[in-house]
């Protein structure tokens, strides 16, 4: 960016699913403007402009949030150079309605304005469709494999070597979903995504986000792996150890899924290094890269630790145990973790946790709860939460943007610290004021 102070804007786009906060400016209807229930995308060649919308995760702007936002001053850089940055915000409360379950109500800024890359949020759909595969082992084999079974992984690609041992599992050395999903979440550990999204693969991964209602996401390669799209449709064996018994799941390939749509925003940057360093000039193309709207992250997140609310889809198939599971590796801070045990001094309690800090700023730290996952690279950062203050409000919040002051991908000077993570932090703050200084917050 050319001035580095500068952050995006939050315009704010309305629900997707019902009435509106009064305090949050939103005064739409269900199945009117502001309020849209969301549906798979369609395969037309020409789709609808609600499947279109639904496609990139877009809600109309709301009056209220980006009152909240433009009332923090240190954000009126930002929303002067939104666009620029390519900022979103979606902020979702639980409206309860009489005879009937919660509903969430999204409120947005800019949301689905361009493509954003999700990185390693998307790491919240592969632990889920672990569980699921899980499930779905069990029923096939009538076996008792749980999210504690060990596992061991045989090389598939030149140079990998045989694995089944994990240092950092303290309950056994193994390899287990169960700690693979708590290091997504606790540290966002790329090798543990990489696991999880070998163990259920593409198909899989779009079966199971499409059974539970959500538009607009493709997982379609591994993280930190560089591996053509063919490669990365590609399963190792891996085996299942139980008491006396061994299950295999073959190696196998992914059928291809269809070709995603067209997206605005997918050409990123003006230039890049290819992998011996040397510049291409150019933006990059993403179309071939992960995809999941800002919105669409937060309507999942609320499938997991809120399976009371009408979300906006049918949610997924996720036991008691799976949601403890989740809930758990999800809002624990590093410094509580016993399994894996992690240094506080490499790993502070924002070290994943991007809202935390401007959160912190209103709510007390000692009774704050924030169950997210986040995601940063190739300049791009968000963090997809929600939060539970201690003494009352209650909140989704989600919010990206894009930091590349020279425009270069891969050069690994993405202005993260001196922009990204403290617009990110001004954005917690306004929105967690919007609660405690309106007469009638939205929670």
């Amino acid at each position: 960016m050319n001035d580095p102070g500068a952050l995006g804007v939050f315009v704010a786009a309305t629900s997707l699913l019902a009435l509106g906060c009064a305090s949050h400016g939103v005064v739409s209807h269900p199945a009117t403007a502001g309020s849209a229930t969301a549906a798979p995308a369609t395969a037309q060649p020409a789709p609808t402009r609600a499947a279109a919308d639904a496609e990139r995760g877009a809600l109309p702007d709301s009056p209220g949030l980006v009152r909240d936002l433009e009332a923090q001053p240190a954000l009126r850089d930002a929303l002067a150079v939104a666009e620029r940055l390519r900022l979103q915000v979606v902020l979702g409360v639980v409206e309860e309605r009489p005879g009937g379950r919660p509903v969430l109500v999204q409120h947005g800024f800019r949301a689905g304005a361009e493509y954003l890359y999700p990185a390693s949020s998307v790491k919240l759909f592969a632990a889920i469709a672990a569980l699921e595969r899980l499930a779905e082992l069990r029923r096939e084999t009538g076996l008792p494999i749980t999210a504690r079974t060990p596992l061991v992984y045989h090389p598939l690609f030149p140079g990998e070597e045989r694995e089944e041992a994990d240092p950092s599992n303290l309950d056994g050395g193994a390899i287990t979903v169960g700690h693979e999903i708590r290091k997504v979440f606790l540290v966002s550990d790329n090798a543990a995504f990489n696991r999880l999204y070998e163990l259920v693969g593409q198909d899989r991964l779009a079966a199971s986000i499409a059974r539970a209602g959500l538009p607009g996401v493709r997982i379609v390669h591994r993280l930190s792996e560089p591996h053509t799209a063919e490669e990365n449709r590609r399963l190792p064996r891996i085996d299942f150890l139980l008491d006396g018994v061994v299950h295999t799941a073959p190696e196998r390939t992914s059928e291809p899924l269809p070709p995603p749509p067209s997206l605005r925003g997918l050409l990123v940057g003006t230039a890049s290094l290819d992998g011996d360093g040397k510049r291409v000039e150019g933006p990059m193309d993403f179309a071939g890269k992960n995809r999941a709207p800002l919105a669409v992250l937060q309507r999942a997140l609320c499938m997991v630790v809120r399976p009371d609310v009408e979300c906006g889809g049918p949610g997924f198939s996720l036991t008691d145990a799976d949601r403890g599971l989740l809930r758990t590796a999800m809002s624990e801070l590093p410094r509580d973790s016993v399994n894996p045990r992690l240094d506080p001094a490499e790993f502070p309690d924002a070290y994943v946790k991007f809202l935390l800090p401007g959160l912190a700023r209103v709510f007390a730290a000692e009774r704050l709860r924030v169950y997210d996952k986040s995601g940063q690279a190739y300049g791009f950062t968000l963090d997809n939460a929600w939060v539970e203050s201690g003494y009352g409000p209650t909140f989704f919040l989600a919010a990206a943007l894009y930091t590349n002051e020279d425009g270069v991908l891969n050069d690994d000077a993405y202005d993260y610290e001196t922009v990204a993570l403290p617009v990110l932090a001004d954005v917690a703050e306004a929105v967690a004021r919007g609660f405690v200084t309106t007469d009638e917050p939205c929670h």
